[in-house]
């Protein structure tokens, strides 16, 4: 029994707006061997016209189910860029590499949408236009690269040099994410701890209390009002402090405003705004060295770079570093009169301008600045261990000591 390779509508669709599934189908061709393959078709009716024409007597057709994924994220993209790169480099034609790699994905989720994208180009779309209609998953520097690439007949070459940028990202990413959860964790851990002793625990030691008939020491006092304020009130502190947090972040995410006062606000704290620095200024200098090596020229790449910065801060400083080099000013000059860069940076830029090597130069800034994050990091977890063990320390340590000075009191009295 023999198994026909996938048939697909060579046809682009006369609209876009009419939604197209894929269907698995079954059928005998003219000398009654058994074949079997998938249509991309708006009906079941469709294919089986279309099959019909082709000459295969349809037994059987059936949607193809897919199954509900989580959301696609930045890692799964890179993935994605870095086996499409692979594959390639290794010869394997552009829709079969996006069939393998689509059917083996362990995310369903992105499995649909590579195929919905080979889809695409099987219609005849460019690689870089399918890439356009998915611009939650693929940015504008994505797709320009691969557009760059397509033109210049070097599309395996840009593909493996948009995959280590974004490997070299993701792992910038990573590792500023991985130092702000350590404290964060532990704070919201604390948080529980001491909503479970003042809610369950303090007022079990108030009753000890009561029978004592002396009066408490000032400490005990303030823990035990504390407490009485937790047991009263303990849905509304939970559901302001929820509701807060949930809105802060919506905030955060929909609001603009908010975004930018955010950025300069982590720009400026004491202990994790140089390291969000180093991580901007790396992402801002890689993405700009990957752009301008692909052949991108300077102010058309400046598009991408300061929405690929990920901070508000640098994004609106890049629009007027790209307005003042459009009108002829230097980059070097641009980024001085901006005042974001340190002076390294722009020396770098500036011998890289005067060589003609910009893109090198630019890369070994990023190497720079990600190798100071991988030791910033590093050092930031040494140094908040000891800080956070304190602040436990005093808080879990001080309620307690707080509960026992009664009991120590009437040691000392007896």
């Amino acid at each position: 029994m023999a198994t026909a390779g996938k048939n697909t509508q060579n046809t682009k669709r006369a609209d876009p707006s009419i939604k197209e599934f894929v269907f698995v189908w079954e059928g005998k061709d003219k000398t009654g061997k058994i074949i079997r393959g998938e249509l991309r078709a708006t009906s079941e009716t469709v294919v089986q016209a279309t099959l019909r024409r082709q000459g295969v007597l349809v037994t059987k057709v059936s949607k193809q189910r897919f199954k509900s994924g989580g959301k696609i994220t930045d890692k799964d993209i890179t993935l994605f860029t870095r086996q499409l790169a692979t594959m390639m480099k290794s010869g394997v034609p552009l829709l079969q590499a996006f069939d393998i790699v689509g059917k083996g994905h362990s995310n369903p989720a992105v499995g649909k949408l590579l195929l919905d994208i080979k889809a695409d180009v099987e219609t005849g779309s460019a690689l870089n236009q399918a890439f356009r209609k998915y611009p939650l998953y693929f940015d504008s520097l994505f797709c320009n690269l691969i557009g760059a690439g397509e033109q210049a007949g070097i599309l395996d070459t840009l593909l493996d040099r948009l995959a280590i940028y974004k490997e070299k990202i993701l792992a910038v990413k990573s590792k500023i994410k991985s130092a702000l959860f350590y404290p964060i964790a532990v704070i919201v851990v604390a948080f529980c701890i001491t909503a479970v002793i003042m809610i369950f625990v303090i007022p079990a030691f108030k009753e000890v209390f009561k029978s004592f008939g002396a009066d408490l020491p000032a400490p005990t006092l303030v823990v035990i009002a504390i407490s009485d304020f937790f047991v009263a009130y303990w849905y509304l502190i939970f559901g302001i402090l929820g509701g807060g947090i949930y809105s802060f972040l919506e905030s955060w995410k929909r609001s603009e405003a908010v975004q930018i006062a955010m950025d300069k606000a982590l720009l400026r704290m004491p202990i994790f705004g140089p390291l969000i620095r180093k991580s901007v200024i790396a992402r801002w200098t890689r993405t700009l060295a990957t752009m301008f090596a692909a052949g991108v020229p300077l102010v058309e790449a400046l598009d991408s770079v300061g929405g690929a910065s990920g901070n508000h801060v640098y994004k609106m400083a890049t629009r007027q570093i790209q307005s003042e080099v459009s009108t002829g000013t230097s980059l070097t000059n641009s980024m001085q009169n901006v005042n974001l860069f340190p002076n390294m940076v722009i020396q770098m830029v500036a011998i890289g301008e005067e060589s003609g090597a910009l893109d090198s130069m630019l890369s070994k800034v990023a190497d720079f600045f990600e190798a100071e994050v991988d030791d910033s990091v590093a050092a930031l977890s040494s140094l908040m261990e000891p800080i956070i063990m304190v602040i436990l320390g005093v808080l879990i340590g001080g309620m307690v000591v707080a509960m026992y000075l009664p009991i120590f009191k009437m040691g000392s009295v007896v």
